[in-house]
């Protein structure tokens, strides 16, 4: 695997020349850039550029009182081997306070499911049912993790410069096309994690913190998917048409495979900058965020390129220079990534010591009010020592 990687990489250094090479001349005609952007139709998504495409951008000075909010999770899945149905999510607290009154508030809230309404999400006009677990379940803690942090702003503290963190993306990708049916995504989104955004606004116009998501190590193509577009020989592109996928001839576009936007901002950003703003263009924030609109940045850390997510209404009203130089700092405090987020997830974690204890107060629990415990057989052969 080594020896192939070896080989494959330099051919991937061409392309990453040949990349920053467009990315800096489209940089200098960017209506036509955006104009072709706008009569294309992919197969991938393409940022929407609001300002400038190869502007970066230093931080402002850091204030010297300030206040970071951060929530994570974790959770124990469904086992349906297990003595009973259900799962806990955990959701983990942080509000770290700097300058001259500095303190921590570090907490965890384990809630545990197990009611009928607690497991499947129900279709208010059909009454079908959808189990809640493995990837749904992710969304739920999804949705927690935001409420919490919603929970969380009502209690910073007031007229302080503050910023709420959360781990990864604000866009819940997952429920985007016919993965789930829509009263799922009306459950998930427009009675869980918009609502929590909807408080998070209007604190933040009152005065409390800005919010933001940090991504480490992103994987995210949307920038170079533009150049993608730059390069393609048709004044409208087309991918099923013009390029379908039967047609065995490499295309235009090729040139750019394996390179990840995080690339091409390690060629353009000096420690400490960020990148202009872009416009996320999934489908689902298109459907249903409104007010919510997704824009990022990518930011050298020095430590890595980040991606760092935040509503439409934060920039709008002024924050994004904040969230820039406090997400930076988090990043020099907790060496590379945000020390709140760090302890956030410190909180979160639940340990194979959590699971295995959770499962002996599960079963004593059911044996105390003589109910019996029943296992699968797979289950209990895992339990039983054969050698």
């Amino acid at each position: 695997m080594a020896v192939d990687l070896k080989a494959e990489r330099e051919g991937w250094n061409r392309r990453f020349q040949r990349a920053v090479a467009v990315f800096h001349e489209q940089a200098a005609d960017l209506d036509s850039l955006k104009s072709k952007i706008a009569n294309a139709k992919t197969s991938w998504l393409v940022a929407g550029i609001t300002a400038g495409l190869n502007t970066s951008c230093k931080p402002v000075p850091c204030p010297h009182d300030f206040a970071v909010l951060a929530t994570d999770g974790s959770q124990v899945e469904v086992d349906r081997h297990g003595p009973a149905r259900c799962y806990v999510i955990n959701t983990g607290s942080v509000l770290l306070r700097y300058g001259g009154h500095p303190g921590a508030v570090l907490t965890s809230d384990p809630v545990l499911y197990a009611g009928n309404d607690d497991l499947v999400i129900t279709d208010p006009a059909s009454s079908a049912e959808h189990p809640v677990e493995r990837g749904l379940l992710g969304f739920k803690r999804a949705v927690a993790e935001c409420t919490g942090l919603a929970d969380l702003a009502a209690e910073s503290p007031a007229g302080l410069p503050s910023l709420a963190l959360m781990d990864g993306t604000l866009i819940m990708w997952g429920l985007a096309g016919h993965a789930f049916p829509e009263y799922v995504r009306n459950a998930l989104l427009d009675k869980g994690f918009l609502p929590a955004l909807d408080r998070l606004r209007e604190l933040s116009r009152q005065g409390g913190p800005a919010l933001a998501s940090y991504i480490s190590l992103p994987r995210s193509t949307d920038i170079v998917n533009a150049l993608r577009i730059a390069v393609c020989p048709h004044q409208k592109p087309d991918c099923d048409r013009n390029c379908p996928r039967s047609a065995p001839a490499a295309r235009e576009c090729d040139m750019f495979a394996g390179i990840q936007d995080r690339d091409l901002f390690s060629a353009l950003l000096e420690t400490g900058e960020r990148s202009a703003s872009f416009t996320s263009a999934s489908s689902i924030v298109e459907k249903h965020y409104g007010p919510h609109q997704v824009r990022f940045f990518y930011l050298n850390t020095c430590e890595e390129i980040a991606r760092v997510e935040i509503p439409r209404w934060v920039e709008e009203d002024g924050g994004l220079d904040l969230v820039h130089t406090l997400v930076l700092e988090q990043c020099r405090l907790g060496g590379g990534y945000p020390v709140a987020l760090a302890e956030a997830h410190e909180q979160a974690v639940v340990t194979a010591a959590d699971r295995e204890q959770f499962r002996q107060l599960l079963e004593a629990s059911l044996s105390s009010h003589h109910l019996r415990a029943v296992h699968s057989e797979k289950s209990l052969s895992k339990q039983t020592r054969w050698v």
